[in-house]
């Protein structure tokens, strides 16, 4: 009997064993996630800015009368 509990221990410790590296490993993937996730929003925000920027310079241009105009051949 104290031997197939001595089997039934080691396999629990088996599977702890790996449940704490695949722990691991995802806690490592979020980690990396997360930083892709504040790196991709910044770079959002700072399209977004230059697209605002660049609509504001064009919608001013377009007032003062030197904006784009349509080609004759249209």
């Amino acid at each position: 009997m104290s031997g197939s509990l001595e089997e039934r221990l080691e396999v629990l410790e088996s599977r702890l064993a790996f449940q704490e590296h695949t722990l691991e490993s995802l806690n490592q993937v979020i980690t990396r996630q997360d930083r892709e996730l504040v790196e991709l929003k910044q770079g959002l925000a700072e399209v977004s800015a230059r697209l605002k920027d660049f609509d504001a310079a064009s919608s001013s241009e377009g007032a003062a009368g030197t904006g784009h105009e349509i080609p004759p051949h249209y």
